[in-house]
């Protein structure tokens, strides 16, 4: 099973960004940490990383026809796009939204998610356990 795996706005400052939050592993801790949880389940990933909201509708609009689902962390965008969730729906491949920390215990802003309307499950709170979890929701559906 092919997977696209994208983050979202400031994800690359992992390590360095609110380490209160997000702790003091990297980008890169996550990225490999991400291909071994693909590995150990026999899937394959492609990971994608940008800032610009419309880099990341134009990546899930290419994943059509060439993978079979897709893991976003749309990270900020999570809560204002209503681009990617169009783009998402567009797609309709099996998506899981992941965010690194309980966003629904954060600010009001963050409780709503426009993405998570166009994902089959959200996961929360799990730091990089998260896309583990995701991974296996996906891989179950085959």
């Amino acid at each position: 099973m092919k997977v696209l795996v994208i983050n979202g706005p400031n994800m690359n400052l992992l390590g360095i960004r609110e380490k209160e939050l997000y702790g003091e592993q990297s980008y890169e801790d996550l990225c490999e940490y991400i291909r071994r949880a693909a590995e150990g389940l026999g899937m394959e990933v492609t990971l994608f990383q940008h800032n610009c909201e419309g880099r990341i509708v134009t990546e899930i609009q290419n994943a059509l026809g060439k993978f079979e689902g897709i893991i976003i962390n749309a990270a900020a965008y999570s809560h204002t796009s209503i681009a990617i969730l169009d783009a998402l729906k567009a797609v309709a491949l099996p998506a899981v939204e992941v965010h690194l920390t309980d966003v629904g215990n954060r600010e009001s802003f963050r409780c709503f998610s426009y993405v998570a309307m166009g994902c089959e499950k959200s996961i929360s709170g799990k730091g990089f356990a998260g896309y583990k979890l995701a991974l296996e929701h996906l891989a179950g559906r085959v």
